[in-house]
């Protein structure tokens, strides 16, 4: 097993490539090595694999921005430290020293011939930790496509270099349902031709893809590039995506392979306010724990365990809100749809666009408190209906 002490001090920040990113043979030398380590922070991202166990907290500071995944649990022992940012602030945050970033763990592809190590699935805030960092360790996993990333590393950049072969890490999944189509037919409706798609993490937001095969020139600048980006890019109805990570499954991963279609790039440029401003009929596609009557949402805390993020969600919203032709769209089940919310405020209702059920869509564009009200009842479970009639009323 790798001494990681021989290149970690105690009370170093480490930053972790997250998601399906996430070096899981180096994670598991950091847990089993924790003692030696005592006093080290750890900055986890989303967290599919479960590694890191609430025992760890022994020796180990846990934080991240997220709790979702396997983080849910680690907040739910109050052993994670939750940063209520948007993502757009973790980037300048690493540089500024706010999140210590002494140490960074990446998972990694074998080099091209030119000896060059993509990041493979993840450049987000990767990018600016690798900058500001003093060690960088990797993990090469032959099971990792080579991509084309906004930064390469060669082996004079490395302090330890290991070896697996494993499938990525991978969030639980299920196949979409009649009300996850419903949800997503109703969405592709309120997406032009020529539009630039942002998906947020989920199921639902991934379930729209399915519903864009007619249209044309589409391109994806992303938090998140998913598996129903495939097949846009390869019938040629998106033209390339953008994005700071890969969320899906070997069928995402085989055809990012070698392929300039699909780039990672920093979350300071994914999420930067100035690029989004420049993209016409950008439409965000996200989803939430709940929405209110007013259309404000709860992104966060479900059933009072912390099990999403503020995440890219405001940033993007705002940006479509803001750009020519663009939307705002929220994907819910109608479930979803409260008097009040029972979480924090993630988004205000002030920056609503469009809600979307299985119902349909509630355009809240323009719309004052009442009429946002019936909207969004209208697309409530037919059940509830009267129920919320009667508290948006008193």
């Amino acid at each position: 097993m790798t001494e990681l002490t021989s290149v970690i001090g105690p009370g170093d920040g480490i930053i972790i490539g997250q998601a399906c990113a996430e070096p899981q043979t180096l994670v598991e030398a950091l847990v089993a090595q924790r003692a030696a380590l005592s006093g080290c922070r750890v900055f986890l991202g989303v967290n599919y694999s479960g590694i890191v166990q609430p025992a760890h907290a022994d020796h180990l500071g846990l934080a991240s921005y997220c709790g979702i995944g396997r983080n849910r649990g680690l907040s739910d022992a109050g052993v994670l430290k939750i940063l209520k940012v948007p993502y757009s602030r973790l980037g300048p945050m690493i540089r500024a020293g706010d999140i210590r970033a002494d140490v960074v763990f990446v998972q990694v592809s074998p080099p091209n011939s030119r000896g060059e190590y993509s990041l493979g699935l993840a450049a987000d805030y990767l990018v600016p930790a690798l900058e500001v960092c003093r060690v960088v360790i990797a993990e090469v996993n032959d099971q990792v496509p080579w991509t084309y990333s906004e930064r390469v590393l060669r082996d004079k950049d490395l302090a330890l270099l290991i070896q697996s072969s494993r499938a990525p890490a991978a969030a639980s999944s299920r196949e979409a349902g009649e009300t996850e189509a419903a949800i997503a037919r109703h969405a592709a409706s309120f997406i032009p031709n020529g539009a630039t798609l942002e998906f947020g993490i989920g199921a639902l937001p991934d379930a729209v893809c399915a519903f864009l095969l007619n249209h044309k020139n589409l391109r994806i600048h992303s938090g998140t590039v998913g598996d129903g980006v495939v097949d846009l890019l390869s019938q040629g109805i998106a033209e390339g995506a953008e994005g700071a990570m890969l969320i899906g499954t070997t069928k995402l991963f085989d055809f990012a392979r070698d392929n300039p279609a699909i780039r990672l790039r920093s979350s300071e440029y994914t999420h930067n306010p100035d690029v989004l401003g420049r993209l016409a009929r950008f439409v965000a596609i996200n989803s939430a724990v709940e929405a209110d009557l007013a259309g404000a949402l709860n992104s966060e805390v479900a059933k009072g365990s912390y099990v999403g993020a503020l995440g890219g969600a405001p940033d993007f919203i705002r940006a479509a809100n803001q750009s020519a032709g663009g939307v705002s769209l929220i994907l819910i089940p109608a479930s979803r749809i409260v008097a009040k919310l029972s979480g924090p405020l993630s988004t205000p209702g002030s920056e609503a666009g469009v809600v979307i059920t299985e119902h349909g869509a509630a355009d809240l564009r323009g719309c004052t408190f009442g009429e946002r009200a019936k909207r969004m009842i209208a697309i409530s479970p037919p059940a509830f209906r009267e129920t919320l009639e009667r508290n948006a009323a008193s």
